[in-house]
Order: structure tokens, then C-alpha cells, then sequence
């Protein structure tokens, strides 16, 4: 059939693709050369981040009577929004006798302190100075300027995304006993698709890596495993914008554009000797078929889902970047 008609008739993003047994998979582990990836990470961690750290989805700050407190790299952080909804940080101790901010209340867009009602607009006080903020619609940022020690950035460097109404994002967040670069660094080790998640892709190659010349870029071949026999084949590239994240973007295939971005937000100080991450991943899928209205129609049932299918990989995944760091910290880390 040739024409319009043919160019627009529905076809389905699924493919049938024979699934191997998971011992009769081609190894990869000659493809994944430590020094590939070593070189990888060295270059992220070089890249500058001008001290800004992920917080959290900018959904789960919505609440305009409570604020919502984290620690980000041994710095205890306050968030809240003021009554036009307009987001403010600062420090999360109370420049009075040091209370936990995070445990007040918000009243007309006021901070309230519990112990002794001091209240906070968002604005300079004595002892207490605001922190530099960025909600970017999916995520929300903060600079910590002492904590990141880099020549600060007016903005953090936000990967392209797709444009917001024409998207669904869900964000995922899971804490481990590691540092950020270990995080990167099973990022940027694709080679362990198949073989450390079965359950969620098959024929996993990897068509060009850094060394081969592909703009700093992991560029894979895999099939999203749906059920049974049945897969979506995609195109993938891992780039790693700065030194704690890492983003995929669908290049080719369902989903064309679609961006999966991996953040590793430190929770411990430098150096500390129980070291915490925060992985904080938003998923910002979408599609140029026609039906993908109903899709984002259906966005907050689809949520969820989008969230318990991260949640999955990164059961896996953070045993993965711990172990790594497990074995750094004792000098036993082969690479």
C-alpha cells in the first residue's frame, strides 16, 4: 500500500524476538573494559556541576503548609513555598538556637520555627542566608556553594529534555551506602544490561563507546523486555553531563526523544566514613504516535507504574554501585 494512508496506519511498537536462556547469553565482560570505563568517569567528574545538587521531584514539594527538609552532602537543607507557591531554601537550622527547620510549619508562606516561632519569608535573616534554587518543572535543585567548592553557576546544567506538554515524567529516588561515583560509575557500564537484568532487557549491544570516537557517548542496542517473546527495540545513548549524572536518551526507536536522567545527590559529607546517596531518577518519556494523548491523559496512573519499574533496576543497581564502593574503601577494587 503506498500514499498518505500507508504513512499514517498504526503500527505496533512491539516486536517478537526469540529470549535466550540467561546462561547462553554472549558474554560481554571483554567489551567492558575498566579502563573505558575509568576514563569515562574521570571525564564526568571533571565537568562542572557549579555546586548544584538534586533534590527531589518538584511534585513531592507541592504542599504549601509544611516544609520539606534534606541533607545534601553534610549540609541540612530547608525547602518550602511561599503563598504565590514560589519555592525558598536555606539552611535547615534555626539561626536562634539551631531547631530543625524541617519540623516547622508554613503558615501565609511564612517558615515557622517549632521551638520558638521565629519566622522565616525566605529573605536574608541574621545568621541565616538563603540558598540559590532552581525548579525546573521535573526536578528541584539547590547550590551549595561551600559544600560543591566550584565557581558557582547561575543555573545548573539541565539535560534536554522533551517539552513538558507533550511528555509524562515520573521521578524515583532510592538511598545507598556509597558515593555519587560509584552511582556514575554502573551508569556508564552498560555491558551489564542483560546479564544483571534479565527481566527487563534482552540482546543488549553496545554499538560504540567513547573510544571509538562517539561524542563522549555509550551508544546501545537493546529490546526492552515487555512479556514473554514480545519487546521494544530501541537505540540509547548514556552521556555524563557532570559529575553526578548520567542521562539516556532514546535516539532511535519507540519513544524517540524520550530521556531517562540519573542524579546521585550525596547525602554524607566528603569523605565520611559511612557514606549516602541519594539516587534521584526522573524518567521523561514521550512519543510522536497520536495515541500518546491518552498516555499523558492517564499520567498519574501511569506514574506509579513508571516509579515501581525504576524501583526494580535500582534494587539491583544499588548493589551494584555499593559493592563497588565497598571494595574501594577496603583497596580491593580491581579497576
Amino acid at each position: 500500500m503506498n500514499g498518505p494512508r500507508a504513512r499514517t496506519m498504526w503500527t505496533s511498537p512491539l516486536r517478537v524476538r526469540r529470549v535466550p536462556r540467561w546462561d547462553r547469553q554472549a558474554p560481554t565482560w571483554r567489551e567492558a573494559k575498566p579502563a573505558v570505563i575509568a576514563e569515562a568517569l574521570k571525564r564526568s567528574a571533571a565537568r562542572p556541576s557549579g555546586n548544584w545538587y538534586v533534590v527531589g521531584a518538584s511534585r513531592e514539594l507541592e504542599a504549601r503548609d509544611r516544609p520539606y527538609g534534606r541533607t545534601i552532602a553534610g549540609t541540612e537543607v530547608v525547602l518550602w513555598r511561599t503563598g504565590d507557591g514560589e519555592l525558598r531554601a536555606g539552611p535547615g537550622e534555626c539561626p536562634h538556637l539551631g531547631a530543625p527547620l524541617r519540623e516547622g510549619r508554613v503558615a501565609c508562606g511564612t517558615l515557622l520555627c517549632r521551638w520558638h516561632g521565629l519566622g522565616l519569608d525566605g529573605g536574608p535573616f541574621v545568621g541565616w542566608e538563603p540558598y540559590p534554587l532552581h525548579d525546573d518543572g521535573v526536578l528541584v535543585w539547590v547550590r551549595l556553594d561551600r559544600a560543591g567548592g566550584e565557581t558557582p553557576l547561575d543555573r545548573p546544567v539541565v539535560p534536554a529534555r522533551p517539552l513538558p506538554g507533550a511528555a509524562v515524567d515520573a521521578v524515583y529516588t532510592a538511598v545507598g551506602r556509597c558515593e555519587p561515583e560509584d552511582v556514575v560509575a554502573n551508569r556508564l557500564d552498560p555491558w551489564h544490561g542483560s546479564w544483571f537484568h534479565p527481566y527487563a532487557f534482552v540482546g543488549l549491544r553496545v554499538a560504540g563507546t567513547p573510544e571509538d570516537g562517539e561524542d563522549d557517548a555509550f551508544a546501545v542496542d537493546v529490546s526492552f523486555k515487555v512479556a514473554g517473546r514480545l519487546v521494544v527495540p530501541v537505540r540509547a545513548e548514556f552521556t555524563a553531563p557532570g559529575p553526578r549524572t548520567v542521562v539516556m536518551h532514546i535516539t532511535d526507536g519507540e519513544g524517540t526523544g524520550s530521556v531517562v536522567e540519573t542524579h546521585a545527590t550525596p547525602l554524607t559529607a566528603p569523605g565520611a566514613a559511612e557514606p549516602r546517596t541519594a539516587v534521584v531518577e526522573a524518567v521523561v518519556a514521550a512519543s510522536d504516535r497520536r495515541g500518546f494523548a491518552l498516555a499523558r491523559a492517564a499520567a498519574p496512573v501511569l506514574r506509579p507504574l513508571m516509579r515501581r519499574t525504576a524501583g526494580r533496576l535500582w534494587r539491583d543497581d544499588l548493589a551494584y554501585a555499593e559493592r563497588r564502593w565497598s571494595l574501594r574503601s577496603t583497596g580491593r577494587f580491581p579497576g
